[in-house]
């Protein structure tokens, strides 16, 4: 907003702003008098400023023997709980308050926007998709150019016989950060899915592990239906281990088959045909089912 400075809120330190009905009293004992009085000069200013509507007046609060900061309620659309605070500095000697300057601030239960985060520091793992760009930052600790020596034995050793290699290779701290994320992952040997499993992965056929420095502690996996394409640590394991076994007749019914072909089929009269048959003198006293047998 124009022509408002930025300043410390609380202006008065870790002072809180008083309720409006206190304001009188709290500016006697802490105010000069020509500051405490200048509660109409300052909302006159905060008016002339023409960015805001201006509330109530809440508090008066005494900066030093020269000045004094006025709070009134902004009535602004989209700044609940902000206040309007409007300095007035005077000399010792002096009847007459000046203003000094304005702002805007956010009150205790102001609606305020989260602190700004740069960019660089928001971007998080997952986030990048088809077609971003992700430049790594200058002087990243995890990169080292592909000429100097960065303790992998099978890198150092091409790229020195050779006075050759990739532009930029991973340094020791990098691969120690990504080691280190690893072990500690979903994939890592402290995984509820580790503790269960039968076997380790080190142990596995499905294991294919990393060449370079990280050998003998990470491969991928190369089982389709466990952690398939996923770095997993040595002594990480799943229920899909090459040497699973199962025990025998697992999967096998625990129950005789059913033979739903050897069935009797009997005819049933329906309740109108048995109203029908009414009983007669020697006749039996109920109406035999006939039926066929498919035996």
């Amino acid at each position: 907003m124009g022509a408002v400075n930025s300043v410390d809120y609380p202006t008065a330190g870790d002072r809180a702003v008083a309720a409006s009905a206190d304001a009188a009293d709290f500016a006697a004992a802490n105010v000069p008098p020509v500051l405490a009085e200048a509660v109409t000069l300052a909302r006159a200013a905060v008016v002339e400023l023409g960015e805001g509507a201006v509330g109530e007046h809440l508090a008066t609060v005494g900066e030093d023997d020269a000045s004094a900061s006025h709070y009134f309620a902004a009535d602004i659309q989209g700044y609940r709980g902000w206040q309007w605070v409007v300095v007035v500095a005077a000399a010792p000697d002096s009847d007459e308050a000046t203003v000094s300057e304005i702002a805007l601030l956010p009150g205790v239960d102001a609606l305020v926007a989260p602190q700004w985060t740069p960019w660089e520091e928001r971007v998080r793992p997952g986030d990048l998709g088809p077609g971003d760009l992700l430049p790594p930052p200058a002087d990243d600790p995890r990169l080292v150019p592909g000429y100097v020596a960065n303790g992998d034995p099978e890198i150092d050793e091409v790229a020195w016989e050779v006075g050759l290699g990739r532009r930029q290779v991973m340094s020791r701290e990098g691969r120690d950060l990504a080691a280190q994320r690893w072990h500690d992952g979903d994939h890592g040997p402290g995984s509820g899915m580790a503790k269960a499993a039968p076997g380790t992965c080190d142990g596995c056929g499905f294991y294919l592990p990393l060449a370079g420095a990280l050998h003998g502690e990470f491969g991928v996996c190369g089982n389709e239906f466990a952690a398939d394409g996923t770095v997993v640590h040595a002594h990480y394991g799943c229920g899909a281990h090459s040497d699973t076994s199962l025990p025998a007749g697992a999967g096998s019914p625990a129950y005789e088959p059913y033979d739903d072909g050897a069935l009797e089929s009997v005819t049933v009269p329906s309740p109108g045909q048995a109203d029908d048959a009414a009983p007669v003198s020697g006749a039996a006293h109920g109406v035999p089912s006939t039926g066929t047998c498919d035996d």
